[in-house]
Formats: C-alpha cells, structure tokens, sequence
C-alpha cells in the first residue's frame, strides 16, 4: 500500500511510501480496539475516590433513643447511614483500576486502528519537519494545510521535538507524540492522523 508525502503546504512531494500491509492493510478487529481503549481508558482513573462510613463520621457514640417502647426503628448512633449526616453504606474506596494487556493484541488493537484509518482516508505522510523557535502562528499554517476538515488531529513523529510540541500544546484539539507512545485510543480519538516520513520506518521498529 502506498501513499504520497507531502509538504507542509499539504502538496504531494512527488514521491510515495510504502505502507506496511500487515500494519496498515489488515481487517480491522473491532474487539481486540474495545479491549485497548477499555484499558487505556481505566488505567488513566486515580482510583482515589472515597466516602465516609459509619466509623468515620463525625458524632456522638451515645445511642440516641432507648431500644423499645418507641414505635419506630431500633437505632443506634447518630453515625447510623439512615440518618442524615450519617455514614455512608458501602461506599467507594480508594482501588486501583490498571488491567492488564498482552502485547500481541495491544499491537494488533493498534494496526487495526492504523489500518482502520487509511481504509477511510483519514491518515497522511508529510516530510520531516522542525520549527527554529515555538510558534503556534508557524504550526496552525501547517495544520491548517494537511487538515483542511479541522477536527481532532493527531501529529506522529520519530522523535520528540521539543519545538513542535511546545508550538501544538495551545490546541487542545491536536497531539504531538513520539512513535513509541502511539496506541489505539490516541488513533481512534482523533479525526487525522498525520505520520512524519521518519515514524513510518520507526513504526516498523515497535511493531
């Protein structure tokens, strides 16, 4: 599978690439993405979430009526969870969430996402490419360039640059990451996915 590279004025170089078809030209597999972006999505929880329970509410320990006698319910402290201002029953606690995935179907989750891109069209090459200095200007030329639709746009590249990264980070529509991060939540969020012409010999690396 081929495609062109292009610039970052979006034109084709006039020179291609050629797609890995066991990474981009397999039949996605939908259930092996539910299960990464299930754990990609449970292992970015805390976990820290908590509520007060009986014993840690703050009151008297004294009960508050006699048991009998009263026509009502028997109750204790005014800690009890029926009251108001009383413990919660059964409520969170801190837990962790982290599962665990093997890694041959981690990489086949994400060739099925890559592959589940370029079928629709909505994945392109464009040649290495730096900024001297931080730009936001510079980087919204280029991305306006490669992606005239607009929409949530994820930039790969081999190596981090600390420029475009820090050029990206105004947009909280669009990502810069290294090669090596790439998973299929990240792919299936995003609308574009633009590869430098360097991830695509280091995709093979990580594959």
């Amino acid at each position: 599978m081929k495609i062109d590279i292009l610039n970052t004025n979006g034109e084709s170089l006039g020179r291609s690439v050629e797609l890995p078809e066991d990474i981009f030209g397999i039949e996605p597999n939908e259930h092996v993405m539910y299960l990464a972006v299930k754990q990609y999505l449970n292992n970015q929880r805390q976990g820290t979430h908590k509520s007060k329970e009986r014993s840690e509410v703050r009151g008297s320990g004294r009960k508050i009526k006699r048991q009998k006698g009263t026509g009502t319910a028997r109750a204790g402290d005014i800690k009890n969870p029926i009251f108001r201002g009383g413990g919660r029953t059964f409520g969170p606690r801190p837990r962790k969430y982290t599962s665990k995935l093997n890694q041959k179907v981690r990489i086949l989750a994400r060739n099925s996402a890559l592959s589940s891109k370029a079928k629709s069209g909505a994945l392109s090459v464009v040649e290495d490419f730096s900024f001297d200095k931080p730009s936001t200007k510079s980087f919204a030329e280029v991305l306006n360039n490669l992606n005239k639709e607009g929409g949530r746009t994820i930039f790969i590249v081999d190596d981090y640059d600390r420029n475009l990264y820090l050029s990206s980070r105004n947009y909280p529509k669009v990502k810069v990451d290294v090669i090596g991060n790439l998973n299929t939540y990240d792919i299936l969020h995003a609308g574009k996915v633009i590869f430098s012409e360097s991830a695509i010999s280091g995709l093979l690396k990580n594959n």
